[in-house]
């Protein structure tokens, strides 16, 4: 991912799911479908929790994992992962393989897969943590809020440390719904730029770890805050005021102790539809200055819908690692009346604070702040 933004190169592609007939470009992750989970967790096959295991399986997470459990013990370690679609995609085959009695097949008959726990209940298994397990749906705005809640959970002294995450798949329920409501684009997603016509659809899976400030001697990238809303304005349309929006902007400032002058990046919620880009940047505009540097990331990825929160939260925190800023891909003819301009090309800059916004359906709003250790 690292090398793909720094080369602008996009991870879209025409799309070519199975089944799905529909013109546009998807995110889809290469080699999804020939993942093997583990035999003890084999019961719960699904796409989601197939990628679901790749992700854990990738830049040392799973040693990660084995050595906090020995230094906190497992059961002082939380869970909270964050979806929208869950296994859906795995309840689609189901009804799709019907035997001729409208039964499931046995292999489909999975009440651990067909539920919206499925995620939590799936990293829970695999990986031997028996701490709390939460799994949070709020659209777009799930695996953000993970964030915040492994954040309440550690300073009310419930764990030592959460492993958090997100993982969508893309699945029809997802691709046809979004089309449903006019919000899927033929073409590359745009964001910000007066071109749009709507989102490109991608799925995604990530984890990061939350210690007790204490245990995190060797950390050199924290949590310094969270904002969430529910403005609850339509159940599919933000607030035209970006009220919402704003509110979770404000909030994480404020419990992360910075100006908005302070903020040297922001990863924008940036999808690319008419109605959300516009807002957000009219709610940017109210509290950042022109010269802040804010890009949607989206143009790389698609909108990985659930899993959009923590993957975008991993690109602002490998931004603030390496001093690289992604820019805006698509965006090459910006809107001119935006309340706030958006950066277009990668800029090498260093990084010490950082935010990153996600908005869901219903006005879920979450943003969260990050702060990196100089010398």
């Amino acid at each position: 991912m690292r090398a793909a933004i720094r080369d602008r190169r996009s991870g879209l592609r025409r799309n070519d799911l199975e089944h799905c007939d529909l013109d546009t470009w998807i995110g889809r992750v290469e080699g999804v479908e020939s993942v093997v989970l583990p035999e003890a967790v084999a019961h719960l096959h699904s796409r989601n929790n197939q990628l679901a295991w790749l992700g854990l399986q990738q830049d040392g997470m799973l040693d990660s994992i084995a050595a906090l459990k020995e230094q906190v013990g497992p059961d002082r370690i939380g869970i909270v992962m964050g979806t929208s679609t869950s296994s859906i995609g795995r309840t689609e085959e189901a009804y799709r393989e019907l035997l001729p009695s409208d039964e499931m097949p046995p292999e489909y008959r999975q009440p651990l897969v067909h539920n919206l726990h499925s995620p939590g209940i799936f990293v829970q298994e695999v990986t031997g943590i028996r701490g709390p397990s939460l799994t949070i749906s709020t659209a777009c705005s799930s695996s953000a809020k993970v964030f915040a809640s492994a954040a309440r959970w550690i300073n009310h002294g419930l764990v030592d440390a959460v492993l958090v995450g997100g993982v969508d798949s893309l699945c029809l329920s997802i691709l046809y719904g979004f089309n449903s409501l006019e919000l899927v684009s033929a073409d590359v997603c745009r964001p910000f730029d007066r071109r749009r016509n709507g989102i490109n659809i991608g799925e995604s899976c990530g984890y990061a770890i939350l210690l007790r400030e204490d245990l995190a001697d060797a950390a050199d990238l924290f949590l310094l805050g969270y904002g969430e809303s529910a403005d609850a304005y339509h159940m599919s349309h933000p607030h035209p005021e970006g009220k919402g929006a704003l509110l979770a902007m404000t909030q994480a400032l404020q419990r992360a102790d910075l100006d908005a002058k302070d903020v040297d990046y922001i990863n924008l919620h940036g999808t690319a539809s008419q109605a959300n880009d516009r807002i957000e940047a009219h709610a940017l505009g109210q509290l950042f200055m022109a010269g802040t540097l804010a890009s949607s990331t989206k143009g790389w990825t698609g909108h990985t819908l659930g899993a959009a929160g923590i993957l975008e939260a991993i690109i602002t925190l490998e931004a603030m690692r390496h001093d690289e800023v992604p820019g805006t891909l698509n965006c090459e003819e910006p809107e001119e009346d935006f309340a706030f301009g958006v950066t277009r090309e990668n800029v090498h800059k260093p990084v010490r604070y950082a935010m990153t916004n996600s908005f869901g359906f219903g006005g879920n709003n979450a943003t969260l702040a990050f702060g990196a250790a100089h010398d």
